[in-house]
């Protein structure tokens, strides 16, 4: 996982995508809030918020 996203990052700086960078962490980060929303007892708090 590390590595791949050590190629995005790198496939980036070379060839001057950085537009990318927000767009990769916004569905990173909600990609952990969905997770974070199925195994604990935020749950109901977290699927207000949608």
């Amino acid at each position: 996982m590390l590595s791949l996203l050590g190629q995005l990052f790198k496939f980036m700086r070379v060839y001057r995508k950085f537009w990318m960078a927000p767009v990769i962490l916004g569905l990173l980060l909600l990609g952990v809030l969905l997770i974070a929303a199925q195994s604990t007892a935020i749950a109901p708090f977290i699927y207000a918020i949608f």
